[in-house]
């Protein structure tokens, strides 16, 4: 079982930047893939991007595609998304996921381990 924990949102400007960790508080993510998602105020979580276990395929939603970047670091069992270019569309509560039994990364958030999920980091873009 693992338990992850995001950290590194806050409020920024729209076009500034921001890096989100996603770092394991039990358990182990180094074999698995990773998702990122979002949740919009009343709204459905979505799909950001997501990474396999090695580091070498990455997927993102076309609507970060070119702003946000995704990159793991297993010797520190973090995942760091990388976000450029903010929008105030940005908003959202961002949330980390260990993929269940496969070291691949899905668009689907049901793929992803329940027990995994943190309490998820708040990005605040301004105009």
């Amino acid at each position: 079982q693992v338990k992850l924990a995001e950290s590194g949102g806050g409020l920024v400007q729209a076009g500034g930047s921001l890096r989100l960790s996603c770092a394991a508080s039990e358990g182990t993510f180094s074999n698995y893939g990773v998702g990122w998602f979002r949740q919009r105020l009343g709204q459905a979580r979505d799909f950001v991007a997501g990474i396999n276990w090695s580091g070498d395929s990455t997927g993102y939603a076309a609507s970060v595609k070119g702003r946000f970047t995704v990159s793991r670091d297993n010797s520190e069992n973090v995942v760091y998304l990388q976000m450029n270019y903010l929008e105030p569309e940005d908003t959202a509560v961002y949330y980390c996921a260990r993929r269940r039994g496969s070291g691949e990364y899905s668009y689907n958030l049901y793929n992803y381990e329940n027990e995994s999920w943190g309490q998820g980091t708040q990005v605040t873009v301004s105009v």
